[in-house]
């Protein structure tokens, strides 16, 4: 059984199963490997339910079992549940589910510890140290848009998630730095700077511009066409003017997107598709051994078994495509970088694409066969973000909107909201401005990641910006008022984290410590399932449950005989808000 000090440790969910499996084994010695079934509760009969009764019962009935079925299968797991200071109380209710009543005590001496120790000491401990997340990934000379939008938040949430959880993630942009879109863009830069080492980014403007143009002359005049795939061939071949005309308008472009990311506080590692390229060969060279390429109407493919299109690797003309890159790039994870779990943050739509690539993965031997087995490979698939109408989004003059435009505007509404509420006069400017942000960004950041990501969702910037509801100005609010409340206690909330005493007395302060305390399960089965949302809705009914406790007379925090220990609840709420806060990537703000 786990020590008093183990249980003082991470997930509630975790520390029970721990306590049931030793149960398990001592109720049905001869059923070896039952996994313990507990899940959180929402009835009146308990915090937790463990419900392995009548699964247990299906398994041993007509086995000369000493049990009558599955109430006594849960009384006996019940009764052989080792003593432990973590349970006030254990029921069994209907058929077999065992019901546990977390004891008081033990729920604020953990509350009080991680006040001490730091929220750290909560992480779930995911069975993986190293994982790959590939994420935001936008193409070289065309402007990052709403799409990105999407796999940039929910990439970053995701890594951010897993790294609480002490995992080294690799944060992989895989940005669409090759193909055959770079001939007429270095053949239209020759044309328009002969001298094209001064093509900078002022000299050059929009660089979307800039692409369109040079896909306009590419299309109407043949002579320039037969050049731009002259120039393909010469940039693939390693010629040294291309090559460096080709590092030139990938940089102009990283300045670009390094714009947005920094509005939004992500930090990725680029290794576009060009990095992938010396792999390919080898690695089709390998699966060709392997028995699993095959000659198709000039290309050659891989067939996967229930698909009804083959995976093409190699195109008729002998080129490269997606795939081959996506095939090679996955290979250099499991082999050079050694990552357990591999995560690709993209569209719906390229679900199949890349069920096929994993599918011709597990057929070389690179993946194991079963989805719950390390090393592994995930689609974490989301939705079209769609304006008003109901269709894509998009501006007025039906161009994909820009995304470092669609960040400023957030910021400029939500600067004019704090200035509208006179807070132009008792601020300073850059207490303006930081929160304007905070707000503004986080604002965009939460719309999209309380939902659950393969759905649709719609962009509207007056419900984002709302402050009521499930939104991040209103969380935000709310962290800023508990922040307020411990400042005006005008008590030194470090020394009460030392001197203090929490206390569950009342059943809006033990409602709000058993939340607290879901935290850390909360963040597993988000990392687990890959769904952001889980988290939202946690931080959400984290908020709800504290205005609830805080607004009742019975539990007044300032001037009553329990201060400490409720001034201590505040905190506690207020670390866990901005720990949820920060795996979002959200800034929180500390007063309104």
């Amino acid at each position: 059984m786990a020590t008093q000090e183990d249980e003082c440790m991470g997930s509630v969910k975790a520390q029970l199963a721990k306590l049931f499996e030793v149960s398990l084994k001592v109720t049905v010695p001869n059923e070896p490997d039952v996994e313990p079934l507990v899940a959180a509760c929402t009835g009146k009969f308990g915090d937790y339910q463990c419900n392995n009764a009548m699964g247990l019962w299906s398994k041993i009935k007509g086995k000369g079992t000493q049990f009558r079925g599955p109430p006594a299968v849960g009384e006996a797991i019940k009764n052989n549940l080792p003593t432990s200071e973590m349970i006030e109380s254990c029921s069994v209710a209907g058929p077999g589910f065992v019901n546990v009543v977390l004891s008081k005590n033990w729920m604020a001496k953990t509350i009080q510890k991680m006040l001490i120790e730091g929220i750290d000491t909560w992480a779930p401990m995911p069975p993986v140290k190293r994982a790959v997340v590939d994420f935001s990934s936008p193409n070289i000379a065309k402007e990052m848009h709403v799409g990105h939008l999407r796999s940039t938040i929910i990439g970053d949430t995701l890594s951010r998630m897993l790294e609480f959880s002490k995992v080294e993630v690799l944060r992989r942009n895989h940005v669409g730095d090759w193909g055959t879109q770079f001939g007429m863009l270095i053949e239209f830069l020759f044309e328009k700077f002969p001298n094209f080492e001064d093509a900078t980014e002022t000299a050059i403007g929009d660089l979307q511009a800039f692409y369109k143009a040079s896909k306009q002359r590419f299309d109407a005049d043949p002579a320039f066409k037969e050049r731009a795939q002259q120039a393909v061939v010469r940039l693939q071949g390693g010629e040294d003017k291309y090559r460096r005309a080709w590092a030139q308008i990938c940089e102009i472009s990283r300045t670009e997107f390094h714009m947005v990311y920094k509005r939004l506080g992500v930090h990725l590692e680029e290794k576009g598709e060009s990095f992938y390229n010396p792999y390919i060969p080898g690695v089709i060279e390998a699966l060709t051994k392997q028995g699993l390429v095959e000659e198709s109407q000039g290309a050659r493919v891989i067939f996967i078994e229930g698909v009804n299109i083959p995976l093409i690797v190699v195109k008729s003309d002998g080129g490269f495509n997606y795939a081959s890159t996506d095939l090679a790039a996955l290979w250099y994870r499991l082999n050079e970088e050694k990552a357990e779990w591999i995560i690709y943050v993209t569209d719906v739509g390229q679900q199949q694409h890349f069920d096929m690539v994993f599918k011709a993965a597990k057929r070389a031997g690179w993946l194991p066969q079963s989805d719950s087995s390390y090393p592994k490979a995930s689609h974490v698939g989301f939705g079209l973000v769609l304006g008003e109408d109901g269709k894509r989004f998009r501006t007025r003059n039906t161009e994909v909107v820009r995304l470092v435009d669609l960040l400023d505007e957030a910021k400029s509404r939500s600067k004019a909201a704090l200035i509208e509420r006179g807070k132009g006069e008792e601020w300073t400017e850059e207490e303006i401005e930081s929160t304007a942000e905070a707000v503004g960004y986080g604002a965009v950041k939460y719309a999209d990641l309380k939902n659950n990501r393969l759905t649709n969702y719609t962009f509207n910037f007056d419900q984002m910006l709302n402050d009521k509801g499930n939104t991040a100005v209103y969380l935000l609010y709310a962290h800023a008022r508990i922040c307020s409340i411990i400042r005006r206690s005008g008590k030194d909330v470090e020394e009460l984290k030392n001197k203090g005493t929490v206390v569950l007395g009342h059943k809006d302060e033990r409602d709000l410590g058993l939340h607290l305390l879901q935290f850390p399960e909360v963040v597993e089965e988000a990392c687990a399932n890959l769904l952001p949302n889980v988290l939202c809705d946690y931080l959400y009914n984290l908020s709800e449950i504290f205005s609830k406790f805080y607004s009742n007379p019975v539990c007044k925090v300032i001037g009553s005989d329990m201060e400490t220990s409720r001034l201590l609840l505040c905190e506690a709420t207020a670390v866990v808000m901005r720990k949820c806060f920060n795996l979002l990537g959200i800034t929180p703000i500390y007063k309104i």
